[in-house]
């Protein structure tokens, strides 16, 4: 399993409307806008989170899918983790990475804080924390 760097922010740009991803220590490493664009903290496009849960690189290559019941797949279609409606993030054995919280923060399993990601659908913010690397 890829462990993702932690890349996205909201704000305005184009017209559409993005949030704030944070370390930690709350310092922006980047930003997911609300058509699924994700861009790391100086606005380069890093991947794409298509409507119908596809996941593309920059060159708009696919690189995985979000299943409707949370299920992340990587582009062979093999289940590499899931995302459970608590917002706790499993990979493929089914062992705890880590949780997305209500209010947007990101624990891994210790519960320690590796991030922020409030206004982010839980299953955007776990692919972003924990599944793939753009």
């Amino acid at each position: 399993m890829k462990k993702i760097l932690v890349i996205a922010l909201f704000g305005l740009a184009f017209g559409v409307k993005s949030q704030t991803i944070e370390s930690g220590s709350h310092s922006t490493t980047g930003y997911v806008k609300s058509d699924g664009t994700i861009e790391n903290s100086s606005h380069s496009t890093k991947g794409y989170i298509k409507s119908d849960g596809t996941i593309e690189n920059s060159s708009h290559s696919t690189i995985g899918y979000i299943k409707s019941d949370g299920t992340i797949e990587n582009s062979s279609h093999s289940t590499i983790g899931y995302v459970k409606s608590d917002g706790t993030v499993e990979n493929s054995s089914h062992s705890t990475v880590g949780y997305v919280k209500s209010d947007g923060t990101v624990e891994n399993s210790s519960h320690s804080t590796i991030g922020h990601a409030s206004g982010v659908k839980k299953e955007w913010a776990a692919v972003v924390f924990f599944f793939f690397k753009f």
